[in-house]
């Protein structure tokens, strides 16, 4: 194992308005991934009375459309030539679709009923897709430009994942507490309909001033950032090869595998959360929104690991330990209460031990997440000294697929698990103990499976810190020698 205790010096580290700028975008997303993960699936089998397999069919269908449109921003994103920049222009346009899209998700007409649902669904989930892609890939891709060192991207990438899971979770407080209330014609808060829509305005807003407030605070960087290549005309079969050309770089490919398995067990977990919270613990949706609030215990204690680990350790390495330390704890309460050996639902322990583990948890889930956009955050160098050209936007492009390849999966995979525990799509509020339990039974098994691959897939990225700085030398050395 590689210790090391280097720090940025003062002079690489980025004035904390940018780093804030650039981190409050994503919110957007992490309002986004809020709805897809943990209430949508829910939303629409459970509440509207959609098949379940076929509304998490129809959530993975609209990721195909992502196959197509986020290598095309990436690579668009990377040779735009217009006076804001390469980035800011589709981060400009983006903010109206992406927050209506959201909000018509949550307000489907009132006549449509059960599998009518699905053509509306598979609609408005692919407008999101597409409108979130025109926003997040330039906007992240913007971190390899902002700063070149090995520690001060991941110090900006923490600001990132610091806000978006504030905002995720303040969102999911707000929804568990103040929204899901149960009424005298809805006993049961989470079949409140009503509550769902309120969800829908709040995270439209949440998202409309996130983006404009962070792209119009990252607008001064923009004389700064890199050059777009010259322009040349549409050569499609060109495009083609540098694409490819560009994505077989092998570091890259281990976080791409990496992102997709390990983001594949997230997003099942999360699609499952209210059942299990429902149905599994019994817990009422304000108590599901006091163990939300962990998470803001979570994230900064994250934020601190993150860089902490980043600068002591390699980067793979400490995703290594933190990642297999995170995903031996995740389904640990499961398996305990399947063995007998976890407090039982009228146990007043149960609460405090769930917001224990799940605040320990999510700690080191985001550390590695944040972690994981590091180390692509490094790439585009590395990439650079084979190709001979810069690449951010295609390589952010590639990992967002992912990211959001597997929330899709992860609906579809939860779909299928949720058919072959053969679990009651009119479970209502009082489901027999057994579903809950056979659930459980084929949930635990296929999570640590992902999760094993996962880590085992991060194991095959090259890029060390040494690495990164030849890198950078040889690409300051290539500069030099052409401008003179």
């Amino acid at each position: 194992m590689t210790v090391v205790s280097e720090l940025p010096p003062a002079s690489a580290r980025v004035e904390l308005r940018t780093r804030i700028a650039y981190g409050l975008g994503s919110i957007a997303y992490g309002v986004k991934d809020n709805g897809f993960s943990y209430f949508l699936l829910f939303f629409y089998s459970q509440v509207l009375g959609a098949p379940a397999s076929m509304a998490s069919t129809v959530i993975f269908v609209a990721l195909i459309f992502d196959a197509v449109s986020d290598p095309i921003v990436g690579q668009v994103s990377d040779r735009l030539h217009s006076r804001w920049g390469r980035r800011h222009p589709f981060m400009y346009f983006s903010a109206i679709p992406v927050a209506l899209s959201f909000y018509l998700l949550w307000v489907p007409p009132a006549d449509l009923k059960g599998a009518d649902l699905i053509p509306y669904l598979l609609v408005v989930a692919i407008a999101l897709r597409l409108s979130v892609t025109l926003y997040e890939i330039p906007s992240t891709a913007l971190v390899s430009e902002i700063s070149e060192n090995y520690e001060e991207r991941t110090a900006l990438l923490s600001y990132r994942y610091f806000f978006q899971w504030s905002g995720g979770l303040l969102l999911g407080f707000v929804m568990y507490v103040l929204l899901l209330r149960p009424t005298e014609e809805v006993p049961n808060g989470f079949f409140n309909v009503a509550g769902y829509q309120t969800y829908g305005q709040i995270g439209a807003l949440m998202i409309l001033a996130s983006i404009l407030i962070s792209t119009a605070g990252t607008h001064h960087l923009i004389p700064s950032l890199n050059a777009p290549p010259p322009k040349r005309g549409i050569r499609i079969g060109q495009t083609l090869r540098e694409l490819v050309e560009t994505l077989s770089n092998r570091s890259f490919l281990a976080i791409f595998v990496t992102t997709l398995i390990l983001g594949l067990g997230a997003a099942l977990a999360a699609a499952l959360n209210v059942y299990f919270n429902n149905y599994f613990w019994a817990l009422t949706p304000q108590q599901v929104g006091l163990i939300v609030l962990s998470g803001f215990i979570s994230t900064p204690v994250a934020v601190v690991l993150a860089r902490r680990a980043g600068a002591v350790w390699e980067k793979k390495t400490a995703v290594l330990c933190i990642g297999a330390t995170a995903f031996v704890i995740a389904p640990l309460p499961i398996i305990l209460r399947l063995m007998g050996l976890f407090p039982e639902n009228d146990d007043p322990l149960l609460f405090p031990i769930l917001f224990a583990v799940v605040a320990v948890d999510l700690s080191l889930i985001i550390a590695t997440q944040i972690l994981l956009a590091s180390m692509v955050a490094d790439i585009p160098e590395d990439s650079e000294i084979q190709t001979g050209r810069r690449s951010e936007g295609t390589f952010f492009a590639a990992s967002m697929f992912a990211r959001k390849a597997v929330s899709g999966l992860g609906v579809l995979v939860a779909g299928a698990v949720l058919e072959v525990a053969d679990f009651p799509v009119d479970a209502g509020v009082n489901p027999d103990a057994d579903a809950a339990t056979d659930l459980a039974m084929i949930y635990v098994p296929v999570l640590l499976a992902v999760y094993v691959f996962g880590l085992l897939a991060v194991s095959f990225y090259k890029i060390r810190r040494a690495d990164h700085l030849r890198n950078l030398e040889t690409l300051r050395a290539r500069r030099a020698g052409q401008s003179s």
